[in-house]
């Protein structure tokens, strides 16, 4: 049987209160000074796990650390609670552990983690790449978007998840732009991408412009902010924010209802899986970077498989196609950690529709006058 451990961390104080309900209480900053001192903590056994070819289990393990800490605290200082979750993950006898959430992202990624420790490490991000496209496909389908005439913009193109996004979409799309602060990066890419696929991408440094007419965002910028607003979306446009910090502004979900923005996908894990955590997702479902970790222990191959910032084209289709052996499978959207519903998608659409057509009435109105 295959095993695995996963570092999870309390995304704010709230978190926190839901396992101990008394902090609910107390000022942030007193639980989070808190929590800077308290060591790691096994959270839970994950029992269940179970393809048509092997079995795995594995263990929740929690840094406790908030999203802000980790963002805010010196980076070795974060570093060292990472690696101290890891030892206990390595105690209890994983023989693989992923980075899930924040704990992915300080540092270098995950290099300096796994250079301490016995077990390899995965920041999950291979998967992570695949399920986002594969969720902004499928939400573009329900959405009424064709993907041969759509208008596909990826932002922060020539970082490492992003230049992956890009050549991957490049396969299915025929309208390319491709947004960056560096031109000589673009402009390296848009010739990979030519030689790989034939298509010759749209390359411009100026976001607003990008996104006027863009049908589909992915967006996996660097930018410590929000950089995309309601503002600059167009009605029935769909958004897929892969970055932390998120790129997308909270504003968005709460000014534009003709709008949809993802975070990738959520997928279904095989067997009778018990989590015996409620982080809030359905019944057998997890994140992408979670299944990662899980399919390696499956496979039992335990390698650091996705590592440091640099995302492998050639990764996220193994990855991809492993999840299909193992029969894992795209099982839903989240959005501002909440799940997205059919319906919800289904009203967007609508909303988007209307709002479409009272512009054309608009657009046609001042053409007569």
């Amino acid at each position: 049987m295959g095993s695995f451990a996963f570092i999870i961390h309390p995304l704010d104080s709230g978190d926190v209160a839901r396992k101990f309900p008394f902090t609910r209480y107390l000022p942030e900053r007193v639980v989070e000074g808190l929590l800077k001192y308290a060591p790691p903590v096994k959270t839970s056994h994950i029992t269940g796990i179970r393809s048509a070819q092997a079995e795995a289990e594995g263990w929740f393990i929690g840094c406790t650390l908030t999203s802000r800490q980790m963002m805010t605290l010196p980076v070795p200082f974060v570093l060292r609670k990472i690696i101290a979750a890891g030892q206990v993950a390595e105690k209890l006898g994983a023989k693989i552990v992923g980075l899930g959430a924040f704990t992915s992202v300080v540092g270098d990624a995950g290099v300096t983690v796994a250079r301490h420790l016995g077990i390899p490490v995965t920041t999950g991000n291979s998967y992570t790449v695949a399920t986002a496209l594969e969720g902004t496909k499928e939400a573009a389908r329900i959405m009424g978007i064709d993907l041969r005439t759509a208008q596909v913009v990826i932002v922060g193109a020539t970082g490492s998840i992003g230049s992956a996004c890009a050549r991957i979409m490049a396969r299915d799309v025929r309208y390319l732009t491709m947004v960056g602060r560096d031109s000589e990066k673009l402009e390296g890419l848009a010739r990979r991408i030519v030689s790989e696929s034939g298509l010759s991408p749209r390359l411009t440094t100026d976001l607003k412009a990008a996104l006027v007419d863009a049908d589909i965002i992915i967006t996996v910028s660097s930018a410590t902010g929000s950089i995309i607003m309601p503002e600059l979306l167009k009605p029935g446009a769909v958004v897929c924010d892969v970055a932390r910090p998120r790129d997308v502004s909270k504003l968005v979900v709460e000014k534009r209802d003709d709008v949809l923005v993802i975070e990738g996908g959520v997928v279904q894990i095989p067997g009778d899986v018990d989590f015996n955590l409620n982080f809030g997702f359905p019944p057998r479902t997890g994140y992408a970077c979670m299944a990662e970790t899980i399919l390696l222990a499956l496979e039992e191959r335990y390698e650091s498989f996705t590592l440091g910032r640099e995302i492998s084209v050639e990764k996220v289709d193994e990855i991809s196609r492993l999840a299909r052996k193992h029969g894992f499978r795209l099982a839903g959207f989240r959005s501002f950690d909440r799940a997205v519903t059919r319906e919800d998608i289904e009203r967007i659409r609508r909303n988007a529709f209307r709002k479409k057509s009272q512009n054309a009435v608009v657009s046609v109105s001042t053409t007569g006058k």
